[in-house]
C-alpha cells in the first residue's frame, strides 16, 4: 500500500476536494501566518453541509505544516459547564502558537459570552481559535472595540454554479452528468458529494429516499415540532415567505408561533422581502416531501398558490408584479431550457406606459422585427387604445427597447376587423362560441417585440409575462383573455400547461400569428390557480363549441365561487363580480341581481342548523364571515371553542352550503 500514513492519504484527499473558498481560506492563511493585522479569531457559519468543517480541517492541515500544535474540539460532546470546555481547551493557554478549533459550536453557544469575555483573553501567546457554527456570531464581538480588530466573521456561503462543477469535475463525474446535480444542489457541497457517490455507481442522478434522509439530516436537523415541519415545508415552495402568507397556509396560531423561529435559521435568510431558504435546503425539502408523502406536498403548493394569488390580489399597484412572480416561481419548471425564467426584479429595467413621443421608436421596432403589414397594425392600436401599451427601457435611457399591448375589448368594432386581421378573426371566433355578456369584455396580449431579440429570453420578456399574468390574477368583469404568438410550436407546451388553447390563426403581412385563449366564465381564477398547483393537472380552457349557459359551473368551480362569495361578503365591489351571479340562483332579468345572489345564499346558510351539528357550523360560518371577525383565530375566540374544532365546524358549514346550492342548481 506504500508508505503513506493514512491519515496524510485522508487529508491530501480532502485537500483536492476543497473548491472555492478563496476568501475564506485567505484569512485564515494570513491568521495561520502570524500577520501582524490579522484576526486572532475566526467565526465561520453557515448551514449544515456547507463545508465548514472542511475550511476547519484546511486550517489544522495548514498549521500543522507550519510546525504548530492544533487543539481540535466538536461542541457536540460538550454541556453548557464552562470548566469542560476550558479542561479541552486548556493547552491553548498555556502553549504559545497553537491553534484552537472548535467545531459543530451551535452546540455550544450559550457558551458564547463566557468564551469571548472570560476563556480567550487568557490564550497564549501568538494563539488563533476559529469557530465553526450554524449560528451567526453574537453582535457583541463587533460592537466591543476590543476585539472588534481581531475578529473576522466568514459567512460560508453556497459555491457558485463553477465551483459546483469543478468539486464534481474532482470527484470524477463527467462533464454530461454534472449540470442537473448542480441545479439540484444549490452550491452546497454536502448535496454536491452525495450526489456525486449516486452517479459514482453508474445510476442516473435521482434524488433517492436514502440521500434525502442523509440530506434533510444533514442540511436541517432536529426540528421541535410537526409545526416547524410544515412551516418548512411552506418555505420550501414559496418563492420568499412572509408571516402574512405563512398565516395564509397554517392558520395564525401556528404562524405567529413558528416565524420567528424560521429568521433564526442558519440556512434561512432574511430579506427586505421576506424570508428565502438557501437553493439546497428548497430542492432538498421540497424532493423529501414529494418522496415521503406526494399528497401533502400538492396540498402544500395548492395553499401556497391560493396564498399568493390574495397577495396579488391585495397589493397596490407599484408592487403586483412581484406577487405575480412569486406566484409564478411556482411553476418554474414549466420553463424549458430554451425559455429560461429570470425570477430577479429586474431594476435596470423601466416598465411604462406609452408616451406620444415613444410612438415612433415603437413603430420601428414593429416594422424591424415584425414587417410593415405588422407595424401598420401596431399605428391603429397606438391611436385606438394607446392606454393598453407598456414600454420598457433600461433605467436612464430614453430609448424604448421593447413594447407590449393589451388591448381590453368589449365590442367588435368595424374598423378594428379592417385594421386588425388577427383581431377580425378572434371576434368571428368570439360570436360564434363564447359570446360577451353584459359588462363582461375580453383581453387580448396583441404585441410583444423587443429592438433585435427576437423572441429571445430577456427581462423585457420576463416582465411583459408578469404583467399578463397580473393583468388576469386582479381583473374583474374579464371573461376571456387571449395571447398573440407567432411561433407557436415554441410555445405551446408552455400556453397549453397554463390552460390555453389555440383558437384561431390569421395571417398578417405574409406571417402567420396565432392566438391562444382561455374562457374564465368556465372556470374562475380561483379554480385556475388550484388546478395550475396540482401536480399532472392541467387547468381547461373553457372552450366547448358553444356559448355558457346559466349555472353551467362545475362543482369544483362551485366550490370556489361560493368560498370567494363569502370572503367578499363585506366588500360589495368584489362580490359584485361574483361568478356566481351568471347562475340560476339569480332569476334572469332580475333588477337587482346582487340583491337576488345574497338571498339566495343566505337562504341555504338559514338552512344550515337542521341537526346539533348543523348549528355549530351555522355559527361557525356566520361569525367567520356574515359578521365580519377580523380573523379565523377571532372568530374561534368569539365562538368559545377550541382552534381545531372551529375549523372542523367551518369546513362542514361549506360542504353543506355547497350541497344545498348545488340542489338549487340541478
Amino acid at each position: 500500500m506504500g508508505s503513506t500514513p493514512l491519515d496524510g492519504r485522508l487529508a491530501a484527499a480532502r485537500a483536492e476536494a476543497l473548491v472555492g473558498r478563496d476568501a475564506e481560506r485567505a484569512v485564515l492563511d494570513r491568521m495561520l501566518s502570524g500577520a501582524a493585522d490579522a484576526p486572532l479569531v475566526a467565526y465561520l457559519h453557515g448551514p449544515g453541509g456547507i463545508g465548514k468543517s472542511w475550511l476547519l480541517r484546511h486550517a489544522g492541515r495548514q498549521a500543522e505544516r507550519a510546525g504548530r500544535r492544533v487543539v481540535r474540539i466538536d461542541a457536540r460532546y460538550l454541556d453548557a459547564d464552562p470548566r469542560r470546555l476550558a479542561e479541552a481547551a486548556a493547552v491553548a493557554c498555556e502553549e504559545p502558537g497553537v491553534v484552537l478549533l472548535i467545531d459543530t459550536f451551535e452546540r455550544g453557544q450559550t457558551l458564547e459570552a463566557w468564551l469571548r469575555d472570560t476563556f480567550l483573553p487568557r490564550l497564549a501567546q501568538g494563539a488563533v481559535v476559529v469557530l465553526a457554527s450554524r449560528v451567526a456570531p453574537d453582535v457583541e464581538w463587533s460592537l466591543d472595540p476590543g476585539w472588534a480588530p481581531l475578529f473576522a466573521e466568514l459567512v460560508v456561503r453556497p459555491l457558485d454554479a463553477a465551483q459546483s462543477d469543478a468539486l464534481l469535475a474532482a470527484r470524477g463525474v463527467p462533464a454530461d452528468r454534472r449540470p442537473e446535480l448542480v441545479a439540484f444542489a444549490g452550491g452546497s457541497p454536502l448535496a454536491l458529494s452525495l450526489g456525486a457517490s449516486v452517479l459514482a455507481a453508474g445510476a442516473p442522478w435521482e434524488p433517492t429516499g436514502e440521500v434525502l434522509t442523509t440530506l434533510v439530516e444533514r442540511l436541517v436537523g432536529d426540528l421541535p415540532g410537526p409545526a416547524h415541519r410544515r412551516a418548512l415545508e411552506v418555505v420550501a415552495q414559496a418563492y420568499v415567505t412572509r408571516e402574512s402568507l405563512l398565516r395564509a397556509v397554517l392558520g395564525d396560531e401556528d404562524a405567529a408561533a413558528v416565524f420567528p423561529w424560521l429568521r433564526q435559521l442558519p440556512y434561512v435568510e432574511a430579506t427586505p422581502e421576506g424570508l428565502h431558504p438557501h437553493d439546497a435546503v428548497r430542492s432538498t425539502l421540497a424532493a423529501d416531501l414529494r418522496w415521503r408523502d406526494p399528497e401533502r406536498y400538492e396540498e402544500v403548493r395548492v395553499r401556497v398558490s391560493i396564498a399568493c394569488l390574495h397577495e396579488a390580489r391585495r397589493a397596490a399597484e407599484n408592487d403586483a408584479l412581484p406577487r405575480v412572480a412569486e406566484w409564478m416561481f411556482l411553476f418554474r419548471e414549466d420553463c424549458g431550457p430554451d425559455d429560461p425564467y429570470d425570477w430577479r426584479p429586474h431594476p435596470q429595467v423601466e416598465d411604462a406606459p406609452l408616451h406620444p413621443a415613444d410612438v415612433p421608436a415603437v413603430l420601428r421596432m414593429a416594422q424591424e422585427s415584425e414587417g410593415p403589414a405588422a407595424a401598420a397594425v401596431v399605428a391603429h392600436w397606438a391611436r385606438r387604445w394607446p392606454q393598453g401599451f407598456r414600454v420598457y427601457r433600461y433605467a436612464g435611457s430614453p430609448a424604448p427597447v421593447a413594447f407590449v399591448a393589451f388591448l381590453q375589448l368589449e365590442a367588435p368594432l368595424p374598423e378594428d376587423r379592417a385594421a386588425d386581421p388577427v383581431i377580425a378573426a378572434l371576434w368571428d371566433f368570439v360570436d360564434k362560441v363564447a359570446p360577451l355578456g353584459p359588462d363582461e369584455h375580453l383581453s387580448v396580449r396583441r404585441f410583444a417585440v423587443q429592438s433585435g431579440r427576437a423572441g429571445r429570453p430577456s427581462p423585457f420578456l420576463d416582465l411583459i409575462g408578469r404583467r399578463a399574468v397580473a393583468a388576469d390574477l386582479r381583473a374583474r368583469g374579464r371573461a376571456m383573455s387571449f395571447a398573440v404568438v407567432e411561433d407557436a410550436e415554441r410555445f405551446r407546451g408552455y400556453l397549453t400547461s397554463a390552460g390555453l388553447q389555440e383558437v384561431v390563426a390569421a395571417d398578417v403581412g405574409g406571417r402567420e400569428q396565432h392566438v391562444f385563449g382561455r374562457d374564465w366564465r368556465r372556470q374562475p381564477v380561483e379554480q385556475w390557480v388550484r388546478d395550475r398547483a396540482r401536480t399532472g393537472v392541467v387547468p381547461g380552457a373553457g372552450w366547448t363549441g358553444a356559448a355558457p349557459a346559466d349555472g353551467d359551473l362545475s362543482r369544483d368551480a362551485l366550490v370556489v365561487a361560493v368560498d370567494e362569495a363569502l370572503r367578499t361578503w363585506h366588500v360589495p365591489r368584489e362580490f359584485a363580480t361574483s361568478v356566481l351571479l351568471r347562475t340560476r340562483l339569480v332569476p334572469r332579468g332580475s333588477s337587482d341581481p346582487v340583491a337576488d345572489l345574497r338571498g339566495a345564499v343566505m337562504a341555504a346558510v338559514d338552512a344550515l342548523p337542521v341537526d346539533p351539528a348543523g348549528v355549530k357550523a351555522y355559527e361557525a360560518l356566520t361569525a367567520t364571515y356574515l359578521s365580519a371577525s377580523r380573523t379565523h383565530q377571532a372568530a374561534a375566540r368569539r365562538l368559545g371553542v377550541p382552534y381545531g374544532t372551529y375549523r372542523r365546524q367551518l369546513g362542514l358549514a361549506k360542504e353543506r352550503l355547497v350541497e344545498h346550492l348545488v340542489r338549487r342548481l340541478a
